[in-house]
């Protein structure tokens, strides 16, 4: 995160979603008093965690888990530097698929024989392989093929075929923004 960002995490101690953030954390008393800052973050649904970076709230955890990505992480980096910290970039974005390929092992999903939560959380990445792929001149297959067996094996099932976006429209959009 750039120095000059504020980044604060609306939380509670047992959060269990809050749990997947690093942040400067500032605990709500959700058996008593909601504080006003997270009553003005979250007015609708008045739940933590919220993120709030520069202001601007982003509430729920997998949205949040995706805004740090999109914001922070290599994958954005990969398709908007070049040279040095493109470089860096695919080093990190690389260590994190490692762990990725190294906890899926050889089980079809990360739970094991069973489509699960993990599975649906991290599919929607699948979608972007081909962009950081040609944006990062590396291949997912060689790099990580345990990976894209898994996308694979999770494109055949109707729901996730159905619901994720056309790589090759991802690709098409960030060549001409």
């Amino acid at each position: 995160m750039a120095a000059d960002d504020q980044v604060i995490l609306l939380d509670f101690w047992a959060s269990m979603f809050g749990m997947r953030i690093k942040y400067e954390s500032r605990e709500e008393d959700l058996l008593g008093n909601k504080s006003d800052l997270l009553l003005k973050m979250n007015p609708v649904y008045k739940k933590i965690p919220v993120l709030i970076h520069n202001g601007k709230p982003v509430c729920e955890s997998l949205i949040i888990v995706q805004y740090i990505d999109e914001v922070y992480l290599p994958s954005r980096r990969i398709r908007t530097t070049k040279g040095e910290e493109q470089e860096a970039a695919k080093k990190e974005f690389f260590e994190i698929f490692k762990i990725l390929e190294e906890e899926l092992g050889d089980k079809p999903y990360f739970q094991g024989e069973a489509f699960g939560f993990v599975d649906i959380s991290l599919i929607t990445f699948s979608s972007w392989f081909q962009t950081f792929e040609t944006f990062g001149n590396f291949s997912m297959e060689v790099k990580f093929p345990k990976i894209i067996a898994w996308t694979k094996r999770c494109m055949e099932r109707e729901s996730v075929a159905k619901s994720l976006p056309d790589p090759k429209k991802i690709l098409e959009f960030f060549r001409g923004a």
